[in-house]
Formats: structure tokens, C-alpha cells, sequence
């Protein structure tokens, strides 16, 4: 499997903005659906919707009413989202100190909020629960944390008749545990990992079984009409380590787990962020490492990851400092996004020779041992290897790059002819160097990054006959930091704002 951050084009409209918490659900086969979560400090309750055929993002325009005559649910994080047929279900969370105890229910084809009136044994309000889908009517939810215990109960919804079950379950049961995992695989649900009473973070899975009447097809011994009961299983392979906030994805015959944090040893605090991918195969019954090429995504939690087609997609999460909104495909090998982009070569070590295959730092050190040539200095302040040959190769001239020419030629609409293809390139440039961050499309990323590439190459270009005192000027503003990138797919949400000031002193 290849691990491949997202390209601008792999997507039109605007992706959802950075944040962990919160929960993205495949609705049939057609789309994926992202709701709430936490960011800046702030709680969430956005939906942002990923059309799986059209490859498009987009903000559906919702409608409803709930008890206190708002559209939808308030925001909150750490919810739980369970999509059947058409319908995401929403329930608990929290938003600021308060968990949430409210149900809620998305209609996606009309994109309809109604807030439910559930009977029965209804759960109390909760955070980090986990839960999944039972078939096409039913949900089972397990666990979370209530702001004073963590919980071990476990709750049976029929979407139907609305009707909440709390499962009565003798013998031997799990910790009770917030931030796990919750995944029905056949008749079984399986949960793993979490943080449990008392604050220990586990790396055990449990099967509870009885949640289904009818059939009996699993990969674990099944009985019909079966009473609800906990096995702990203790399966063969490389096991995962303990965490708690990663995800458990399902694709084909195996269960994908990605991520999560977990404690880097006794009495240490919860800052040990992962980006492992370990699979529990379906068909062997064991742990098993998934091998993956090029470099994987930044360890994170509470993040999200869903299966499409034979692809996963990562979005989010947080590593205990930085809130991702970052999107990455992870992908077979046989994909054309993993043919698409080739696996990149990590820099040499500082201890190794390094020779610039244009043969420029030779000769130069032939003609004076005591002067650098120019390019030389530029990769030795900037800490990367530079040679201008293969930027030829691989960076066309402007008149050539036909993504910054047909995006230049839309911006510049009627105002300019577009056979002037200079005119163009040069109003966007002007667009670029008077907008902000937040206003660049993710099509746009490609062409910048190119363009910025571009103008560096023109200053190189004239360091010959300048001299070293530009060379001086160049470095001393510590720019260039994004020179050496291959794509715009390697750029962090963050990094737009730096590419862009540096790419308006370029062409300032």
C-alpha cells in the first residue's frame, strides 16, 4: 500500500477546514459525510460533504428544527456517527465542559436535520463512545466517558422504532474505557484499545456476541439465537500497542487501524502519537503490519479515516500541538494515484558527500578552492540540493505550464484577450501577490508552487552577474523554504501562508 498525500486535483470544491473530533461516515457508496469536531479552541457543527463520483467537496444547505428551533445539532466533538441507508445518526459529544445526551438524525437526500424523540432505556449524555451499525436498522453503541466515570454499557438502537435497549450482559466484560474503537464485523462487535478507569491506556479486543437472532456465518464460533456475552480474544501476530483515539477502518477481509496516542511508559503523560497500520485479516484471524511505501502522514489522533472502494482517506486528528487538515489516500499499489506519484528519495545525511550533478560545485571548486560558486552557497544556506538542470526538466516555462495559463486565462475572464498568454500570467501574479491564504483554492496550489519555483530559478539565473552580495540578500530572508518540493500534494494547510509571503517577495 502507498501512502499519498492528497492533490489539489484530486478534488474540486473546498475541502473541510482542519480539525479532530469529529466524524466522517460513508452514506452508501456515493459520499462521505464530516461533522463537528474542535478546532482553535472552538466547537463544531459544520457538514462538509465529499461526492465520491463528481469527486467533489461540498456544503450542503441543510434544513430542520430541533427543541430549541435550531437546524441542527449544536457543536460538539467527540460524538459518535452512524450512517444507515440514507440517514446519519447523531448522538452525544461535548461542547465546552457539557457532554451532550441529544439524537439527531441527517436525512441526506433532502439534507434534513430532525431531532429525535427516543424511548426506552435511553443512555446518559457522554463523550469518546464508540459505535457502529447493526445491518440496515440497527446501531450498537459501547462506553465513553460521562465527565465523572468511564462507562462500560452497552446500548442497542432500533432506527425504526426509536427504541433504545441497554443489553444486560453477564460473565466476564470489558474495562470500562473511553476513546476505543467499535466495529461489527459479521454478527460480532468487536472493540479495541481505549482509555479505561483509572486512566491506563489498553490494547485489548473484545467480541461481544448476541446482537444478531438470525444466520450464523462469522470468523469466530457462532451459535444461533445466541445470549449477549464478552470473549476476550487473544489473537496471533503483531499485535497493535495500547492507544486510544485511532480508528478502525473496514475494507475488504481485513480491519485497518491507524493512529491513535498512547503513553511512552509508566507515569508518563498521554504524548506518544502513532501512524502505524496494522490490519486484523478477516480470513487468518490475526494482527499482521500493512507494509506501506513513501512517507506515511504526521502520527495524530481522533482523527477520521474512510474506506472508498479499495482507497482509505484520512482527514484530520491532532498530535497534541498541531489540528490537521490535512487529506491523504492510502492506496494499492496497482492505483494510478500511487503510479501517479513516485516515491521521493530522503536528502543525504549532512555527513555525506553531496555531488550536484550539473558538475557546477566542481568546476567551481577547480577555478578557486576558497570561493563557492553561487548555486553551491544557495544549497548550503538553504539545506538542500539544488541543480538547475533537473528543474529545466521538470519545471516548463511559463508560457508552457498550461495549469497556470488556463487558470490565468479564467481569472483574467473578458478583461484580457487570452491569446496574450504573458498578460494573463502576469494579472494573476498581480491577483496572487494582493490575496491572503485563505483565499487560494486548492487548484490554485499546483500553479503557485510552480510559479515560485519559477521566479527562484530566474534569480539563480542572474547570480552570475550580480554576484555574491544577491546570493546574501536571497538567503538572508530565509525564503526558498519550499524550493525543493516535487508537488503541491507535499504542502500542509499550514505551509500556504509561508509559500505565499515568500512568493510575494519573489515577485515583489
Amino acid at each position: 500500500m502507498h501512502w499519498v498525500k492528497a492533490d489539489a486535483f484530486d478534488f474540486g470544491g473546498n475541502p473541510p477546514l482542519p480539525r479532530s473530533g469529529h466524524t466522517a461516515v460513508n452514506v452508501g457508496k456515493s459520499k462521505v459525510v464530516v461533522f463537528g469536531g474542535f478546532a482553535d479552541k472552538r466547537f463544531l457543527d459544520d457538514i462538509a460533504v465529499y461526492d465520491i463520483e463528481n469527486k467533489l467537496w461540498f456544503t450542503p444547505e441543510c434544513t430542520g428544527s430541533g427543541s430549541d428551533e435550531q437546524v441542527g445539532p449544536s457543536p460538539r466533538a467527540f460524538h459518535v456517527s452512524v450512517a444507515i441507508d440514507c440517514n446519519m445518526f447523531i448522538f452525544g459529544g461535548r461542547s465546552g465542559g457539557k457532554r451532550m445526551g441529544d439524537f439527531w438524525m441527517l436525512d441526506t437526500d433532502i439534507w434534513q436535520w430532525s431531532e429525535l424523540t427516543s424511548y426506552g432505556d435511553l443512555p446518559s449524555p457522554r463523550e469518546f463512545a464508540a459505535a457502529s451499525a447493526i445491518g440496515n436498522r440497527k446501531i450498537v453503541m459501547y462506553g465513553g466517558w460521562d465527565g465523572k466515570k468511564w462507562l462500560s454499557d452497552v446500548y442497542i438502537l432500533d432506527t425504526i422504532s426509536l427504541e433504545w435497549t441497554e443489553l444486560s450482559i453477564t460473565g466476564s466484560v470489558p474495562q470500562p474505557r473511553c476513546g476505543h474503537s467499535a466495529t461489527m464485523v459479521e454478527k460480532r462487535l468487536l472493540i479495541f484499545g481505549g482509555r479505561g478507569g483509572g486512566g491506563p491506556i489498553m490494547s485489548d479486543l473484545w467480541a461481544l456476541k448476541g446482537l444478531i437472532d438470525e444466520g450464523s456465518c462469522s470468523i469466530f464460533i457462532v451459535e444461533e439465537n445466541e445470549t449477549p456475552g464478552w470473549t476476550q480474544l487473544k489473537l496471533p501476530g503483531q499485535n497493535p500497542s495500547p492507544r486510544c483515539g485511532h480508528t478502525v477502518t473496514s475494507g475488504g477481509h481485513y480491519l485497518l487501524l491507524f493512529g491513535g496516542h498512547g503513553t511512552g511508559g509508566w507515569l508518563s503523560r498521554y504524548d506518544i502519537y502513532h501512524n502505524d497500520c496494522i490490519v486484523l485479516d478477516r480470513v487468518s484471524v490475526q494482527w499482521k503490519r500493512l507494509a506501506t511505501s513513501n512517507d506515511p502522514p504526521a502520527a495524530r489522533a481522533y482523527h477520521s479515516m474512510t474506506s472508498i472502494g479499495s482507497r482509505y482517506l484520512l482527514f484530520g486528528g491532532f498530535d497534541g500541538k498541531t489540528t490537521f487538515g490535512d487529506l491523504w489516500w492510502l492506496v494499492p499499489e496497482d492505483d494510478p494515484i500511487a503510479k501517479r506519484f513516485p516515491s521521493i528519495p530522503s536528502a543525504p545525511p549532512e555527513s555525506q558527500s553531496v555531488t550536484v550533478s550539473d558538475g557546477l560545485a566542481e568546476s567551481s571548486l577547480k577555478e578557486n578552492q576558497n570561493e563557492q560558486s553561487p548555486l553551491v552557497e544557495l544549497q548550503k544556506r538553504l539545506g538542500i540540493m539544488i541543480s538547475s538542470s533537473n528543474f529545466q526538466v521538470n519545471l516548463v516555462d511559463e508560457v508552457d505550464d498550461k495549469e497556470l495559463f488556463e487558470l490565468s486565462s479564467r481569472l483574467a475572464g473578458e478583461s484580457l484577450p487570452t491569446r496574450d498568454h504573458l498578460a494573463c500570467i502576469q494579472a494573476l501574479r498581480d491577483r496572487w501577490k494582493k490575496s491572503s491564504a485563505s483565499s487560494i483554492q486548492l487548484q490554485e496550489l499546483g500553479p503557485l508552487l510552480r510559479d515560485y519555483q519559477r521566479l527562484i530559478i530566474h534569480h539563480l539565473e542572474n547570480l552570475r552577474s550580480d554576484g555574491p552580495s544577491t546570493i546574501s540578500n536571497l538567503t538572508g530572508q530565509k525564503v526558498h523554504r519550499y524550493f525543493h518540493l516535487k508537488s503541491a500534494s507535499q504542502l500542509r494547510m499550514d505551509d500556504i501562508p509561508k509559500l505565499l509571503d515568500e512568493y510575494k517577495r519573489l515577485v515583489s
